[in-house]
């Protein structure tokens, strides 16, 4: 087993032995090339659930009886568990060991979706989402935390790249897979290998990670914050919830009760830390982080980059499906050019950042609104019978240019943090992405499934497809505001 090390930081004061000490023993806690694919794999498991159930829900329907709102609740107890618990997560690593949560998380990931797979009716299954949920929320922040305390200089720049194109590619992949799972039906399984696959994974992942992976945590940790955790969860909630749930029960009362308390609970939040800020404590998520410009303007666009990218994948799923008279591999290999491509031009992003800078996330804004557009343009023309072909030039172009944003900007927001908040800095960005992943399968799916039964599926489909080029737009223009260098 690896030789568990702590993270330290060298006074520029302290003598020259005692850095020249901190020099040598550099190695015994970096990242190496088997520890940064085996967090990255860590990494990309959790995303590719959440989209992986985007093309199996219509067969989970039918097997376990269930319907549309409960159906939902498979997506969204997942991703709110996901979401609530990022930012706790990432203090836990902090206080506890990031490899030593990698790992328990990783565990707990591969049980729960075990517990999916096996699940033998749909109130089990969303109870199993919702504690895969939480698992993922316990593995994830500490490969970004590990990440920044593990590496320096250009093998840092490069893990973030890796990191951001993992992200990305995993969003693509994860609905592709669910399509050929689904139809593949290994073994008479149906949807239940959707969750199933994870298994071998994980026993990979845990076995590499023990031998791979390097303990770090912080110099000084602090103990949770609990009120901080408590009204960060209540505000997440209570937007995520009635978002996600509302259409399907009707908007009854307790929706616009919950969405009239998120700002309530929002400035209450605020308020605990930076009280505890004031008074020299560590809150979960501290004001001053928040007042890195990096991070803060990096996080504005990681919002509606989320948004747009994880309504996009719900509601062409849905719509190909329910709509084009696809099956569950074609809707998921109608978005292949997309996945190919995202992967391709991730590859050169480091190497455009060096020579441009930030306007890197400008060109790629441009970029995924052409491929909107093109989008539109080929469901204008060919529906129902839009497919592959027709969607090819447009999941492409978009494709490029998701690959110009996500892992720019996740390099962007962490490039400030410094080493002994990693664990903070991480949870509070992957939160934001997370949350935001979730809003916008709330939002946009929402606006989607509202508008079919008056408008039909193909024009239900251009209009939320047109509400996401406004978010291109939107992401472009915030772009403006990052510094020019990304360190």
């Amino acid at each position: 087993m690896t030789q568990t090390t702590t993270t330290t930081t060298t006074s520029t004061t302290a003598p020259a032995s005692v850095a020249q000490g901190a020099r040598s023993a550099q190695p015994s806690h970096s990242l190496g090339p088997l520890g940064l694919f085996t967090v990255l794999l860590g990494a990309a498991l959790p995303l590719i659930d959440f989209f992986i159930v985007n093309v199996a829900l219509p067969t989970m329907g039918r097997d376990l009886s269930a319907g549309e709102s409960v159906l939902e609740l498979v997506v969204a107890g997942y991703g709110l568990a996901y979401a609530v618990l990022l930012v706790l997560g990432g203090r836990l690593g902090d206080l506890f060991g990031r490899r030593r949560l990698f790992l328990g998380g990783m565990a707990a990931f591969g049980l729960t979706s075990l517990a999916c797979g096996l699940a033998p009716d749909a109130w089990s299954l969303v109870a199993a989402r919702v504690a895969q949920g939480a698992s993922a929320a316990a593995m994830v922040p500490q490969v970004l935390a590990t990440i920044q305390s593990a590496t320096a200089g250009a093998r840092r720049a490069r893990a973030m790249s890796l990191y951001g194109a993992t992200a990305g590619l995993s969003m693509v992949a994860g609905q592709i897979l669910g399509g050929v799972l689904v139809a593949a039906d290994i073994a008479g399984s149906g949807w239940r290998s959707v969750f199933l696959v994870n298994v071998p994974f994980v026993i990979v992942g845990l076995l590499l990670a023990v031998r791979s992976v390097p303990e770090t945590r912080s110099q000084r940790p602090e103990p949770v914050d609990g009120p901080g955790t408590v009204l960060l969860a209540a505000a997440l909630l209570a937007l995520l919830a009635p978002l996600t749930e509302g259409r399907a029960a009707g908007w009854p009362l307790w929706t616009w009760l919950s969405l009239a308390a998120f700002p309530l609970l929002t400035g209450a939040f605020y308020a605990v830390e930076r009280r505890a800020d004031r008074r020299g404590r560590t809150p979960l998520v501290p004001p001053s982080l928040l007042a890195l410009t990096t991070l803060r303007r990096g996080l504005t666009i990681m919002g509606p980059l989320a948004v747009g990218f994880s309504g996009f994948m719900f509601v062409i799923a849905v719509a190909l499906q329910g709509g084009a008279g696809l099956g569950p591999v074609q809707a998921g290999l109608a978005l292949a050019p997309m996945a190919l491509m995202f992967f391709v031009t991730s590859l050169a992003g480091p190497r455009l950042v060096t020579r441009f800078g930030s306007r890197v996330v400008t060109a790629g804004a441009v970029l995924q609104g052409v491929g909107v557009v093109l989008i539109v343009l080929a469901v204008r023309a060919d529906w129902p019978d839009v497919g592959f072909v027709g969607l090819l030039p447009g999941t492409a172009v978009a494709g490029a240019g998701q690959a110009l944003q996500l892992p720019v900007v996740m390099r962007i927001v962490l490039s400030e943090v410094p080493p002994a908040r990693a664990g903070v800095g991480s949870g509070v960005m992957v939160t934001t992405q997370q949350a935001s992943l979730a809003l916008g399968v709330a939002t946009l799916g929402t606006l989607f499934l509202s508008l079919v039964p008056g408008s039909g599926m193909r024009d239900a489909l251009l209009t939320t497809l047109v509400v996401q080029l406004a978010g291109v737009v939107l992401t472009g223009l915030l772009s403006l505001r990052l510094p020019r260098n990304v360190g």
